[in-house]
């Protein structure tokens, strides 16, 4: 049994909703909205795939550049005539805190160029985890003016009210396919905090997914009123 998500499931799943709602929505903005999504997957997929390879480019360079840097240090002691004699407090104290202050320098430089690589595709992730965020949100907007109230009760619309020709059955199919959409996005993100459990991954993927939790119980809660 699986016990991980699969990308490629939840794309497929992506896609046959799209179709779903072309099936019963033709000429409404959702099934945009969905396969925006299904577009936001596939690239998702590709990312997830270079998040698990080593960009071989990438440490190529940093790997030349430090072993340059270790030749320019074995260089520079070779060339610098020492001369020894009994150093005074003040010279020892000196000279430590040149070497502290060298060797840290040093390893903040050796911490940057080692963690590069990982920068890179953390930049990338939390980009693709924004373009999820976003639309998660134009959802919102499409169910925002979907009120039951206004189908159950049937009341008169004022000049400035949207347009609402739905019928019940309908209006709770179009939440329903609302909601779908908030659990994919949130199963989307799931999988970038699996595939790099970084804190600041996994803080945006789980701000997400409370995200769509949140934006789907507003829908259920309309579709529930909408049952009674």
């Amino acid at each position: 049994m699986n016990k991980e998500l699969n990308i490629k499931k939840i794309i497929s799943t992506i896609a046959k909703l799209n179709i779903r709602i072309d099936e019963r929505f033709t000429k409404l903005g959702l099934s945009n909205v969905c396969s925006k999504l299904h577009q936001a997957a596939q690239k998702a997929e590709l990312s997830i795939d270079e998040l698990v390879k080593s960009n071989h480019w990438v440490r190529g360079g940093v790997i030349s550049i430090v072993i340059l840097f270790l030749m320019a240090l074995v260089y520079t002691f070779r060339v610098i005539e020492w001369e020894f004699s009994r150093p005074t407090l003040s010279e020892i104290i000196q000279i430590s805190e040149a070497l502290i202050n060298d060797v840290l320098l040093v390893s903040a430089a050796l911490f940057f160029l080692i963690t590069f690589e990982q920068r890179i595709k953390r930049r990338k992730v939390l980009r693709e985890l924004h373009l999820l965020r976003s639309i998660a949100h134009v959802i919102d907007m499409h169910q925002l003016t979907k009120d039951p109230s206004m189908v159950i009760a049937g009341i008169n619309p004022t000049e400035n009210s949207p347009v609402r020709k739905m019928t019940a059955t309908e209006l709770m199919r179009y939440l329903d396919y609302c909601s779908e959409m908030f659990s994919l996005i949130g199963k989307i993100a799931a999988l970038f905090s699996e595939r790099l459990p970084e804190t600041e991954i996994v803080s945006a993927a789980n701000d997400i997914e409370n995200l769509c939790t949140g934006l789907s119980q507003k829908v259920w809660q309309k579709m529930v009123f909408l049952g009674k």
